[in-house]
C-alpha cells in the first residue's frame, strides 16, 4: 500500500488499506526470517523427538534422529530480501506408520492471538505466507491447532520446481468453535509437516474436531534420504491477503525470542554469567537478570555438562574453577539464581561472580510453550 507525502496534498494513499495488519504486531510469527539462533549458532543438529532449530522453530517427531536441522543448511542463496532460512535434511528413507509424525511448528502464545477471537462467532480470517524450497516437488501439508489439539485445520501448498525458492500463501477462515487460549499458554500451533501418517492426516481446507498434523496425501520429506526442506519469511497476519513481510529491528526480534529462551555466555570466553555471594567456602550463588520478562518462570538450567567450563571469580582477582556443573537454584520471570561449587577457597558471605572459562561456556533458561 503506497503512501505519498507531498507539500500540496499532504498524506495520501493508493491501493487497499488493511487496518488489521498495517500497524503494530502484524506478523504473529516470531523470528519468521530465521535470523535468531541462540541455541545452535548455525550448527547442524540431529533432531530428537523434540528439538529447536532457530529460535521459536520447534521440531517434533514420533521417532528421533530421522532428520537434521540447521540455520542456512546447504548454504544456498536465500530469497531476495532475506539472509537466513531454516534448513531440514532427511537422514534416511523413513517409511511412515499410521501414527508417525515429523514436523516443524511454531507455538504462538495466547496473548498474541487474543484479538483474532477464535472460538467465537467473530473469529477473524488469517493468512499464512512463506518462502519454501525443497529437493522434492508435489503437494505438501501442515496444520493449525489449538492448545488441546482437538481443533485442527489441515492445509496444503504445492512446490512446483525442485531446489527453487517459491512463495506460498494459505488463507484460513478463523475457527468459530473450540477453545482457543488468550493467556500466556498455547494460543495457536502453526505446523509444517515433514511427513505424517494417515491417522494424523485430515481433509485439507476445513476445521475438524480431531487432532491432525497435516493434510491427507501430503509429501513426506523424511521419506527420501537426503531430501531437503528450506523455509523462511514465515508470516501469519489478519486478513485474506498476504502482504509484504514484517521486518522488525534485530534487537526487537531478539527480545521477542528471549521471552521464551535466554542464553548467556555462549562463544565468549571469560564473560560474566552472573553476580552473587558465597554461601560457604565451597559454594556460591550467582544472580542473572533476564533482558526481558520471560513468558513464565523457568524451572531448569541448561549448561554444557562440563564443570571445568565454569569458575567462581572472588576476592582480589582470585578465581576458582568449578568441580561440579552449575545447578538450578530458583527463578522467576525476571531473574534466576544458579548454584556453583568449587573444592575450597571461597570466603563465606563474600561477593563473587560466575564466569565462563572458555567459549563453550553458557547458561540458558527456557520458558517455551
Amino acid at each position: 500500500m503506497p503512501v505519498i507525502i507531498d507539500g500540496t496534498n499532504g498524506i495520501t494513499q493508493a491501493g487497499e488499506f488493511n487496518s488489521d495488519s498495517s500497524f503494530g504486531f502484524k506478523n504473529r510469527i516470531i523470528n519468521g526470517a530465521m535470523v535468531i539462533d541462540q541455541r545452535n549458532a548455525g550448527a547442524s543438529v540431529t533432531a530428537t523427538t523434540s528439538s529447536f532449530g532457530v529460535d521459536r522453530a520447534l521440531f517434533q517427531s514420533s521417532i528421533a534422529s530421522k532428520f537434521s536441522i540447521q540455520q542456512n543448511a546447504g548454504a544456498v542463496t536465500p530469497p531476495v530480501g532475506f539472509t537466513n532460512y531454516q534448513g531440514v535434511t532427511s537422514l534416511a528413507a523413513t517409511a511412515l506408520g499410521a501414527s508417525d509424525f515429523y514436523m516443524m511448528r511454531q507455538v504462538i502464545e495466547g496473548y498474541n492471538i487474543a484479538d483474532l477471537e477464535w472460538g467465537t462467532a467473530n473469529a477473524k480470517t488469517v493468512t499464512l505466507s512463506f518462502w519454501v524450497r525443497s529437493f522434492l516437488t508435489g503437494t505438501f501439508g501442515g496444520a493449525f491447532q489449538n492448545s488441546a489439539q482437538d481443533r485442527s485445520y489441515p492445509y496444503t501448498y504445492t512446490i512446483s520446481v525442485a531446489n527453487t525458492w517459491e512463495y506460498k500463501s494459505v488463507t484460513v477462515a478463523g475457527d468459530t468453535g473450540g477453545t482457543w487460549l488468550t493467556t500466556n499458554g498455547v494460543g495457536i500451533r502453526v505446523g509444517f509437516s515433514l511427513g505424517t501418517g494417515s491417522t494424523l492426516s485430515g481433509t485439507a481446507g476445513a476445521w475438524s474436531g480431531s487432532s491432525f498434523f497435516s493434510a491427507t496425501g501430503a509429501t513426506s520429506v523424511v521419506g527420501t534420504n537426503g531430501a531437503t526442506f528450506y523455509i523462511t519469511g514465515v508470516q501469519l497476519e489478519v486478513g485474506s491477503t498476504a502482504t509484504s513481510f514484517d521486518y522488525r529491528p534485530y534487537g526487537t526480534e531478539l527480545a521477542l525470542c528471549q521471552r521464551y529462551y535466554y542464553k548467556i555466555g555462549a562463544n565468549i570466553s571469560n564473560s560474566m554469567l552472573g553476580v552473587g555471594w558465597n554461601i560457604s567456602t565451597t559454594q556460591s550463588v550467582a544472580l542473572t537478570t533476564f533482558p526481558t520478562t520471560m513468558r513464565t518462570s523457568p524451572s531448569a538450567l541448561e549448561q554444557t555438562g562440563t564443570a571445568g567450563d565454569y569458575a567462581i571469580f572472588h576476592g582480589a582477582g582470585s578465581g576458582a574453577t568449578c568441580n561440579a556443573v552449575p545447578a538450578f537454584s530458583v527463578a522467576n520471570q525476571t531473574n534466576a539464581r544458579t548454584l556453583l561449587t568449587t573444592a575450597s577457597g571461597l570466603t563465606a558471605n563474600g561477593g563473587s561472580m560466575a564466569r565462563a572459562e572458555n567459549a563453550n561456556s553458557y547458561l540458558a533458561w527456557s520458558a517455551e510453550l
